[in-house]
């Protein structure tokens, strides 16, 4: 069933897509190659195990990682609920 000028399954399709996207982002990421380091290759603090397990080849801590991958960066998105107050009106 479309909803307004939409066409049957529009919703759906541009959630694969999102998803898609997503998919295809995470995939072209780095990965670190190698054998893990028992301590970070910066601050030199302990690399938890459970982290070099589930990343092979980790360098660096999470604290330090997150630092270089800039973890605050804002990605852009679609916005497909709208605001509350547009749906309001």
């Amino acid at each position: 069933m479309a909803g307004g000028w939409a066409q049957d399954g529009a919703v759906n399709e541009q959630i694969e897509a999102s998803i898609n996207d997503e998919l295809a982002r995470l995939k072209a990421q780095k990965r670190p190659l190698g054998e893990s380091l028992t301590h970070c290759a910066e601050c030199e603090e302990p690399i938890p195990e459970k982290r070099r397990i589930a990343i092979p080849g980790v360098k660096l801590c999470i604290d330090c990682q997150q630092e270089r991958d800039g973890v605050n960066q804002a990605r852009g998105g679609i916005n497909r609920r709208g605001s509350k107050d547009s749906q309001l009106k």
